[in-house]
């Protein structure tokens, strides 16, 4: 092969490397965060947004809160204890988004909690996926 030729295929494979190199990351390799925390400001809370594909993943389902003797109702799958023993349920102000909120257990009885205080009746509480709910707002198994 002659010197100018080799310089020619040099320079070709030089050019390539750099221009393969030099673009930008495909954005079909881009990671989609399945969930969104957010601090609410002002409280200990946080408000903790899934995209769709989460939800379908988690098969996240909610429930409303009901009213049955003069008390507050919720579903027993919907209710969480902390590390301290305090119950909460999570709230669902707007779709695909959950919010915790401290309940007081009056008793339970099947599969329903009777509540002293909680939500108003008609709020749209987390029902199935809570534990999920409560890893992703406090980061565990990250």
């Amino acid at each position: 092969m002659q010197p100018i030729n080799r310089w020619i295929v040099v320079i070709s494979i030089t050019a390539t490397l750099q221009l393969f190199g030099c673009q930008k990351p495909d954005d079909r390799h881009q990671v989609e965060h399945p969930a969104q925390v957010e601090h609410i400001e002002g409280s200990e809370l946080s408000r903790v947004t899934f995209t769709e594909k989460a939800m379908e993943r988690l098969d996240v389902q909610t429930a409303k809160v009901g009213e049955a003797r003069s008390q507050k109702t919720v579903p027993y799958s919907a209710l969480i204890y902390d590390p301290h023993g305090h119950t909460w349920v999570y709230t669902s102000p707007q779709e695909r988004t959950f919010v915790r909120h401290q309940v007081t257990v009056d008793r339970i009885e099947g599969d329903v909690v009777y509540l002293s205080e909680g939500p108003p009746p008609g709020t749209v509480v987390a029902s199935v996926a809570v534990a999920e709910i409560y890893g992703t707002e406090y980061e565990i198994g990250h």
